[in-house]
């Protein structure tokens, strides 16, 4: 791959975005978790729904000169076709390497010292492995494809005669 690609400016201010859109997942997560009774499949999808659209709109602002763009409908577009598929990476990847530590080790939980709160490490590396795998395909999907002129949406467009 080209120097292009993975250059330091792009590559840091989506690592800055990425890394607030992967806090939220975090908490918004965590508390569906504590609070109501969803799975953790359910609670990494509407973690990872809350953090698409705060994604698209800092991706658009601060990583990649997209900015002053005037796409901005196209790029949804094909943000959307991205998120996609790194939901599917994020949500099922994390749930079967979960599910694969608790079958090959054992279920560890540790509690914050000085408080009640405990953690389940299988779920936080599970997740946050995840999570990295989507970084990486979100990172080089989005530089090539989503803020780029790559003809994608009018051929889109085209096919559904709009």
């Amino acid at each position: 791959m080209n120097s292009q690609l993975f250059n330091r400016r792009d590559l840091i201010a989506y690592f800055i975005v990425a890394a607030i859109g992967a806090s939220l997942q975090l908490v918004v997560g965590t508390l569906l978790q504590e609070w109501f009774q969803v799975t953790y499949e359910q609670a990494l999808l509407a973690g990872y729904v809350a953090a698409f659209f705060i994604g698209f709109y800092l991706t658009k602002l601060f990583a990649f000169n997209a900015k002053n763009s005037a796409k901005t409908r196209r790029e949804i577009a094909k943000f959307t076709l991205v998120s996609v598929l790194s939901c599917i990476i994020t949500v099922y990847g994390s749930s079967l390497l979960y599910t694969f530590s608790i079958e090959t080790f054992r279920s560890i939980v540790v509690k914050i010292p000085s408080s009640v709160k405990e953690v389940n490490v299988n779920k936080l590396v599970a997740h946050t492995s995840g999570m990295g795998l989507s970084f990486i395909s979100n990172y080089i999907l989005h530089k090539q494809f989503t803020f780029r002129n790559t003809g994608f949406y009018d051929k889109l467009k085209k096919l559904l005669n709009l």
